[in-house]
């Protein structure tokens, strides 16, 4: 499937891939240079990579939590990444007309976990004919995800991609099943694990939710183990100033060694 987008490199490296970026879209300038130092990254590595930025965030616990730097801004900045640094960029969103105008920016739709189940927003980003990648519902089974992508496939496009990203464990937490990731593999399509969001500590009293950024690299350790084909990982050179999932970034100067020892376990399982 990624050789399907023009703009990826390494595919047939025999690595996994990388989704990696910002929460958000926060301004131009964050967003080159962390686009610069993860494709930087995975060329040496020879990692397939894919930028990735919430153009707008709409899925907030509180009405003055960040939301965006407007759509037309943050797009546009979406649009001069991918172009700069030659990689696919993807972004989410959550109605049926925002994936027609994320179309023309974007190659990968992102459905949300939240919207999984929402029958017209799938069928919308399928008929663009970009690849689609549903988030797995924290609420859903690994099988009940067969169903979501079968809107693709019916809308009549096979470019489809699924994401395990945790799912709900009481009130204000989130466990990662991986046995979920050989079995929607089964399904034929690439799975990708998301491990920054899976340490998400959600409803806190705050409203902000929080999380376990220490453990990014052990649930990325599980997920090669089990031969996940992609990670997510939201990355920021400054966590703590991020405007949205301060609590659940890597920082951007970790990735690297992480990156390289990934990359061992994954030629170990070969």
């Amino acid at each position: 499937m990624l050789a399907e987008i023009p703009k990826t490199k390494h595919v047939d490296s025999g690595n996994f891939f990388v989704i990696a970026g910002p929460c958000a879209i926060e301004g131009r300038d964050i967003a080159f240079e962390i686009a610069e130092r993860v494709s930087t990254i995975c060329n040496q590595l020879e990692i397939p990579y894919i930028f990735k930025g919430s153009y707008r965030k709409a899925n907030r616990s509180r009405i003055d939590s960040f939301t965006g730097i407007g759509d037309e801004k943050a797009l546009n900045i979406l649009k001069e990444v991918g172009n700069h640094f030659g990689v696919p960029t993807t972004t989410d969103i959550h109605t049926d007309e925002e994936a027609t105008i994320a179309a023309e920016v974007v190659d990968i739709l992102q459905i949300p976990a939240f919207l999984c189940r929402q029958t017209n927003l799938i069928v919308a980003a399928a008929k663009t004919g970009k690849v689609v990648n549903i988030k797995k519902g924290q609420f859903l089974s690994a099988e009940a995800m067969k169903f979501a992508r079968n809107k693709v496939l019916d809308s009549g496009n096979e470019k489809v991609m699924l994401t395990e990203r945790g799912v709900t464990f009481g009130y204000q937490d989130l466990v990662v099943d991986f046995r979920g990731i050989p079995l929607m593999q089964s399904f034929g399509q690439p799975v990708v694990l998301d491990c920054t969001h899976s340490l998400q500590q959600p409803n806190q009293a705050s409203g902000v939710t929080g999380g376990k950024p220490a453990l990014i690299e052990t649930i990325a350790k599980a997920g090669v183990a089990v031969g996940v084909d992609g990670l997510f990982i939201e990355t920021h050179p400054r966590p703590s100033e991020a405007k949205s999932d301060a609590a659940n970034m890597l920082p951007l100067d970790r990735l690297e060694p992480m990156l390289e020892k990934l990359l061992r376990i994954r030629k170990a399982i070969l």
